[in-house]
């Protein structure tokens, strides 16, 4: 009999199953998603960009604003509108630049979904980037490749 290195672990029921996807879901977004909602002009989210300003100038998600994780406190947050849902993200899955700003975000009473893979996935996947301080706009003539998900 073959031992399954998979199911050594089994998994939980499916209810169970549900509710944790679901609140995955709840925490994290792609870079489709997060793509498709730029391009559809959705102004309940803002993106944020946990990197200094200095990785910020030399590229960042199109309408993306330069907020350091480092530099959030409470007092630097308060600018913020608490009615906004707020997508976190870093270099990527070797950073944890997203997470921290994430946990500053919603400790401070904030709504916040991280962003899978940071700007490396979301390069990986060809989406717009703009350079310098500016936050940049999203391309008008810009379509959206399928990422077949």
């Amino acid at each position: 009999m073959t031992v399954s290195a998979v199911l050594q672990f089994p998994p939980p029921s499916a209810t169970q199953s549900a509710a944790g996807l679901l609140d995955k879901l709840a925490h994290y977004t792609d870079a489709w998603d997060l793509a498709q909602d730029l391009a559809n002009g959705v102004t309940e989210i803002v993106v944020i960009d946990t990197r200094s300003e200095a990785q910020y100038q030399t590229g960042h998600i199109c309408g993306a604003i330069s907020f350091p994780h480092r530099r959030m406190t409470t007092e630097t947050l308060s600018v913020l509108d608490k009615e906004k849902v707020y997508v976190t993200y870093c270099d990527g899955i070797g950073c944890n630049g997203s997470t921290k700003g994430a946990w500053k975000l919603a400790s401070a009473g904030f709504r916040v979904k991280e962003l899978i893979g940071g700007l490396d996935f979301w390069l990986r996947d060809h989406h717009p980037v703009a350079q310098g301080t500016e936050t940049g706009e999203w391309p008008m003539q810009r379509g959206l490749n399928d990422c077949h998900c």
